[in-house]
């Protein structure tokens, strides 16, 4: 696939997501399979499945404000928890009203 026609989705996506999506689809979905070859177990692949499902869902919001989407990709990634992503949406969102 040429990479201009790559999905916008997919593009936003780390190397090591790619990969997961590249085992899983050859496991044939399979997550108990998934987690022997990981090493781990199946809660834990389940987790990381459903991070990635919200990484896309995020990618696809173009509705949404950006500064908004990147406070939800920090917490998605663990990068802030989500506490803080909500206090950070809603001071932004009370000073955003406030213009």
């Amino acid at each position: 696939m040429a990479i201009e026609l790559v999905p916008a989705w997919m593009a936003d996506l780390e190397e090591e997501d790619v990969v997961f999506i590249k085992k899983f689809l050859l496991a044939s979905g399979s997550l108990k399979e998934i987690a022997s070859q990981y090493g781990v177990t199946y809660p834990t692949v389940r987790l990381r499945l459903d991070r990635l499902i919200q990484k896309i869902r995020l990618s696809e919001n173009d509705s949404e404000d950006p500064y908004i989407t990147l406070i939800k990709r920090l917490a998605v990634n663990e990068k802030i928890d989500f506490d803080t992503a909500k206090l950070l949406v809603g001071e932004y969102r009370k000073r955003k009203g406030g213009d």
